[in-house]
């Protein structure tokens, strides 16, 4: 009997999916039908195709500029070996050794220092933790270590064998990497701090001197001296670090093991074929409704709080309303309290046993309190209407920000159009879509961009609201989980590292592209003067 009931609802599962594909279908049939109706169709669909078009030229673009750049590069490297003093040419080799030949002393012992600390740590940089550092690093990148169990001697050392330490080995390896890229970054300043002097002696009045230098840092070259700790920070602080966990999603780190994990092995694109090939993986099994609510959720929550705030800021701005300081600060009170704070408040009013349940039953509205959350197990659960809820604490979060930035705006229209409008007999409406909107969404572009990729990774409202629950059984990712909090989840609660890795790589290749291909071919970037 029970097999028939599961067999029974199995078949009304299905029945049900079916349904809904066909009123699916039949919806985008009525709309095909309306559009084309309206002669629009055709248009959509050039669109459509015209954006996928656009998506694969910025592609191709972005391969042939690199590849054109980096030959331009050699070329020129090539040029300058060729064409250079043999106090050039020996700064391919002995960094300093063009300053010094012409006579630029403090130039040339900065440099040469600088090849020497760096010979010095790739060959004599000591051991941290048993795990060195310079040229050996590199070595340990590659292998991460050879012994997985300790005991025995060394043949080489002579030294007990102690268990290799993988993690230490990548990150040092990573660092030393870092540091070669610095390394090569000063190298190429050598030679072209020499060629400058070459062509200053041909054709100026001499190289010169590191007093001018140093004031043409602080003068026409201000902006390298401030660039030049900001590219630092970002290569020590950003690009390191990413590279490393980019690493990880290639090795076998993480799972049941993971605690006390010492050492662990490369193991390619192991974990990202597994993702395609394993059906019962937890990647291949829940990667695409994740990534399907995540899409939804950005989507809803960005357009939501960006066309709420327009609505808002228009409604406060119009002339004639008194008050709108009052009215602007009531809704910045939503912003004056720490997010965390209005969210975890948010989710104890509405539980089960909270206030709004309470005030509910009293008025007779309800019989049974209502699972707004999906917090409480023991009650019914309706996942479409917990993502509803969630959408619409979000705008009450999200929309005072818009509205906040689109005052602005407002204020900065000229009102010469709306009057020129008036007298033409545009209707409000009208001058909406014509003027206020057009002049808003130029100049917001970038931030409705940066705002939906910040939905897409979006944490605080699904983890204080939800806890990406309901939960799916057998499953780490819940029904409300965005890849980013399935990936804090894989993490920090499961250490599935590598695996949290690959979503980590799918997820960043998802946000930059989206980021790079719409903003490049927003009216934002190709038409920057249009309205200054």
């Amino acid at each position: 009997m029970t097999n028939l009931i599961a067999l029974t609802q199995t078949g009304a599962n299905w029945l049900l999916a079916v349904l809904i594909i066909v009123v699916v279908a039949q919806l985008l049939t009525v709309v095909c039908l309306i559009l084309a109706r309206y002669k629009k169709l055709g248009v959509v669909l050039n669109a459509v195709k015209n954006w996928f078009v656009g998506v694969g030229r910025a592609i191709r673009n972005f391969f042939v500029k690199l590849g054109k750049g980096t030959a331009r590069r050699f070329r020129e490297f090539h040029e300058r070996f060729v064409d250079g003093s043999v106090g050039t040419k020996l700064s391919h080799f002995i960094m300093g050794s063009g300053n010094f030949y012409h006579k630029q002393i403090c130039k040339g012992i900065l440099f040469l220092v600088f090849q020497l600390l760096f010979i010095a740590f790739m060959a004599l940089s000591p051991a941290i933790n048993d795990t060195p550092l310079g040229g050996q690093a590199l070595v340990n990148l590659v292998t991460l270590g050879k012994h997985d169990v300790a005991g025995g001697i060394d043949p080489v050392t002579g030294r007990p064998v102690k268990i290799d330490n993988s993690m230490l080995m990548l990150l040092f390896g990573v660092v030393t990497l870092g540091i070669i890229a610095i390394y090569i970054f000063v190298w190429l300043a050598n030679i072209a701090s020499s060629y400058k002097a070459d062509l200053d002696q041909r054709y100026g009045g001499g190289p010169t001197s590191f007093k001018t230098d140093l004031k043409s840092m602080l003068d026409t070259n201000f902006h390298k001296t401030m660039l030049a700790p900001t590219i630092l920070g970002v290569t020590v602080f950003t690009i390191l670090p990413t590279l490393y966990m980019i690493l990880i999603a290639f090795t076998n780190y993480g799972g049941d093991n993971a605690v006390g994990q010492v050492h662990f092995n490369w193991v390619g694109f192991d974990n990202f074929v597994e993702m395609f090939t394993n059906p019962n993986g937890e990647i291949a099994a829940r990667f695409g409704s994740v990534l399907l609510w995540t899409v939804i959720w950005a989507f809803f929550a960005t357009f939501t709080n960006y066309f709420g705030g327009i609505f808002l800021a228009i409604l406060i701005n119009r002339k004639g309303i008194k008050g709108k300081v009052i009215f602007r600060t009531v809704f910045i009170m939503t912003i004056a309290i720490p997010q965390f704070i209005s969210l975890l408040a948010i989710r104890n009013l509405l539980a089960t046993s909270g206030p709004v349940n309470g005030m509910l039953m009293k008025m007779g509205l309800i019989s049974e309190p209502v699972n707004f959350l999906g917090l409480n197990p023991n009650l019914p659960v309706n996942e479409n209407f917990v993502k509803m809820m969630i959408i619409l604490i979000n705008m009450w979060v999200g929309v005072p920000y818009t509205m906040l930035m689109t005052s602005g705006i407002l204020m900065n229209i000229p009102t010469d159009l709306y009057e020129a409008a008036k007298v033409d007999g545009a209707k409000p409406l009208k001058i909406f879509f014509k003027i206020t909107f057009p002049y808003i969404f130029f100049i917001t572009t970038p931030y409705l961009i940066s705002s939906f990729i910040g939905n897409v990774t979006s944490f605080n409202i699904i983890f204080m609201l939800t806890g990406g629950g309901p939960t799916v059984a057998g499953y780490k990712a819940g029904k409300t989980d965005l890849l980013v909090t399935w990936l804090y989840k894989l993490t920090i609660d499961n250490n599935e590292y590598s695996t949290g890795a690959v979503i980590g790589i799918l997820t960043f290749i998802c946000t930059s592209v989206l980021t790079l291909v719409t903003y490049r071919r927003s009216k934002s970037y190709k038409e920057e003067d249009t309205f200054q």
